[in-house]
């Protein structure tokens, strides 16, 4: 076992967590001088959180910025660690999916400091006319969804007055994407940055929540101290506010409690954690890969939800079905969704401190179910999605595109 120091954005909390290290090597990214790996220090850091690997390699917080484009978001260290997941039967709120509870070894890894904003997934989106002319020219042709680089993007709303009705602020948190459209965005963002970018897995998501903590909340077990931490339905009836408008839970995360429902990896089960009690598992064991089309995990609760639906443990699985009961297409839109409570389903991104095998880069990015394969392949065929690889170079295409 390695002792990870961290020291936390609040002063009442700083933690020193204990977690197995993985010597597998870092992301290849480089910071702005080229020097180090993307958000790793040869020293330690004088102030602010960090979590020290070895001798001469600290975790640091860092901002990513891609050249041209109009993305810029913040990432913060997350030391390793256990965590108790789920919640006893007495706490108020607490829900059958959230049990039995059982202990999981957390890896370091990197968590935004915000949910992601329109601003940075609108940029995504605009990669659809970029694909679409680069196809016509013959540049990087794609031989289909075999491919192992190629990423698919969606056209652009053709009726955007349901996602985009309770705001569409840059700096508002996107929200309506499905799962595999989050995956796709967070491989898009990884081929032209260099950086492995995912979504969390629902352990690691709950331990960014609880940020050493037990209780109900990452503030303590009083629901009247959300309005400080958290948008929800007592303060925010006209939908999210802008990401980070509230304090910021003791790892220096904002809104994980309210605000939107944000994607994880796993698949859902009403039944919860069931097989798993008194039992300590690393964080591959205790992921749960999809099984359905539809049945995946968001956590943290949405702008409308009422305080117990905001608990760091608080579980909610998404309906296919139910989720896209509005889209008139056959098949329905693998990308979007049509119906509540799909406006406030967003996402937020993770890095893990070492690079991920290729299966894992499998599992984080490719799509898990015949039926959602067969969707993106139909609306291909069709002309209403575009697919292409994405690289570097593409950034000089978003400055000619603006």
């Amino acid at each position: 076992m390695l002792k990870l120091n961290f020291i936390c954005f609040s002063k009442t909390l700083c933690v020193s967590l204990c977690c197995c290290l993985v010597p597998l090597g870092f992301a290849r990214s480089q910071d702005a001088t080229g020097a180090n790996p993307l958000g790793i220090s040869k020293t330690q850091p004088a102030s602010g959180p960090f979590v020290k690997l070895s001798d001469d390699a600290f975790m640091v917080p860092y901002s990513h910025s891609v050249q041209d484009t109009d993305i810029l978001f913040e990432m913060i260290p997350i030391p390793g660690g256990t965590i108790t997941l789920g919640s006893p039967e007495d706490q108020p709120g607490h829900s059958q999916d959230e049990s039995p509870v059982y202990s999981v070894q957390i890896e370091p890894f990197w968590m935004a400091k915000t949910e992601l904003t329109w601003a940075e997934y609108k940029t995504f989106l605009k990669t659809y006319d970029i694909f679409k002319r680069l196809s016509r020219q013959g540049i990087r042709k794609v031989s289909g969804l075999d491919q192992v680089d190629a990423i698919t993007v969606p056209t652009p709303l053709y009726e955007p007055s349901f996602t985009y009705k309770y705001g569409e602020d840059p700096k508002q948190p996107a929200v309506t994407m499905t799962q595999y459209s989050a995956k796709q965005y967070t491989k898009w963002l990884s081929g032209i940055t260099g950086a492995q970018y995912r979504l969390p897995t629902e352990a690691e998501w709950e331990y960014a929540a609880r940020a050493g903590t037990t209780t109900a909340y990452s503030f303590g077990d009083d629901p009247s101290q959300l309005d400080q931490y958290a948008a929800f339905a007592t303060n925010s009836p006209d939908g999210a506010p802008k990401v980070g408008s509230k304090k910021p839970n003791p790892f220096g995360l904002h809104d994980m409690h309210g605000s939107v429902w944000e994607w994880t990896l796993d698949h859902y089960s009403a039944d919860g954690y069931q097989g798993r009690e008194g039992k300590t598992l690393t964080v591959h064991q205790a992921f749960a890969l999809p099984k359905e089309k539809g049945s995946r995990t968001v956590r943290g609760g949405g702008w409308q939800d009422p305080p117990e639906r905001l608990r760091s443990a608080a579980r909610l699985g998404s309906v296919d079905e139910d989720w896209k009961d509005e889209d008139p297409n056959v098949p329905k839109s693998p990308w979007w969704f049509t119906s509540d409570p799909a406006r406030m389903v967003g996402m937020r991104l993770v890095r893990s401190a070492r690079s991920l095998t290729q299966e894992e880069q499998n599992v984080v990015w490719g799509i898990d179910h015949q039926e959602i394969r067969e969707d993106v392949d139909f609306r291909l065929q069709e002309g209403r999605g575009a697919i292409g690889i994405p690289v570097p170079e593409l950034t000089q295409e978003f400055k000619r595109k603006k």
